[in-house]
């Protein structure tokens, strides 16, 4: 009888030391799915007040979300035609977000732009510069990247920035004590 309940321990003990080293982080995943301004304003804002308080951050920015992270200033060669169009028709970066709700042909967006300087609220670009001095990864969805036609020329430079596969994002999920969808 004793054999069996040692054997019965060490299940346990090895159940315990698994369970002990799936323990999640002190990390948050965000997957940046909008390609609106606000909801990207809410992302950055999260992502940087996580970092601010010593969590780590990392987001995955697919489908809609990519075009924030295009440089207005930088094009992608070698496009075929519908690269192109995906191309033509989505936002350049982030200054070209428009709002989810009350965007009134740009004059929403204007409105709250220009609220946000009055009341002194960092910008979605301050927002973005801030996170990559504080370490805020950001992986690049390269599926949703092919989709929309976009290529890695054209992208933002930022110091925390990877291309990468929907495996990279539930490899972080799975590690992490927050996951947000935005």
């Amino acid at each position: 009888m004793s054999l069996e309940i040692e054997k019965h321990v060490q299940e346990l003990q090895q159940k315990l030391n698994q369970l002990q080293n799936r323990q999640a982080k002190d990390q948050i995943s965000i997957i940046a799915f909008s390609g609106d301004l606000d909801k990207m304003l809410a992302a950055m804002i999260i992502a940087t007040g996580a970092r601010a308080m010593d969590t780590e951050v990392k987001m995955f920015f697919t489908f809609w979300a990519t075009a924030m992270l295009r440089d207005p200033q930088k094009s992608g060669k070698g496009k075929d035609f519908m690269s192109k169009m995906f191309g033509f028709m989505m936002p350049r970066g982030s200054k070209k977000l428009k709002l989810s709700k009350m965007n009134m042909c740009g004059m929403g967006t204007s409105m709250l732009k220009g609220l946000m300087k009055k009341k002194r609220v960092a910008s979605l670009e301050e927002l973005i510069a801030t996170a990559g001095e504080l370490g805020v990864e950001i992986n690049v969805c390269e599926m949703s990247m092919d989709l929309m036609g976009f290529k890695r020329e054209e992208m933002i430079d930022y110091p925390h920035l990877n291309y990468v596969g929907v495996g990279s994002y539930l490899a972080d999920a799975d590690e992490s004590r927050i996951q947000l969808f935005i």
